[in-house]
């Protein structure tokens, strides 16, 4: 699925301009322990899968869609894997976006994968040992999926105040 309608009516009124948005991924592995893959069709990276969480929609339920949208693959959310900031991004049509993103290790349970939407050029498994070059965020959250025990990876800081503290 393209921009979801709600950031379009947001992009009339803003144009490009900056938008925080919240996203999902989805770290998928198959029985095999293969991991899916989609080729990015705006810039040709290798990726996992990820998308927009729609207006009034779950992280949970949008990453399984957004995997069954783009991949035609369907898949059962095992845990939550990892909260963080993307961006800011700016996209070929000058679009700029912040993702507040919720990363998911998800379990394939059916379908084909394929290239099921316009936002992929190629969608495939991979073995873990045998990835295609990915940049370091996404085979971050490879790793992380592969060993995760269902405690989520989040970025602890301390106030500075608190820092100053004996």
């Amino acid at each position: 699925m393209p921009v979801p309608d709600f950031v379009s009516v947001l992009r009339q009124k803003i144009g490009h301009d900056l938008l925080w948005l919240p996203g999902v991924g989805a770290v998928v592995f198959d029985d095999d322990g293969r991991v899916l893959l989609g080729r990015r069709a705006d810039d040709g990276r290798w990726t996992i899968i990820t998308g927009m969480v729609e207006q009034h929609e779950d992280p949970a339920p949008a990453a399984v869609r957004e995997v069954e949208e783009e991949s035609g693959v369907v898949v059962d959310v095992e845990h939550l894997i990892d909260v963080h900031v993307s961006g800011p991004i700016t996209f070929p049509n000058g679009d700029q976006c912040s993702f507040l993103t919720t990363v998911f290790r998800c379990r394939y349970l059916s379908g084909q994968a394929r290239v099921n939407d316009d936002e992929s050029t190629d969608v495939g498994w991979f073995s873990v040992d045998e990835l295609p070059e990915l940049d370091a965020l996404h085979s971050g959250l490879i790793h992380l999926a592969k060993s995760a025990t269902g405690v989520p990876r989040f970025q602890r800081t301390m106030p500075a105040a608190a820092a100053s503290l004996p």
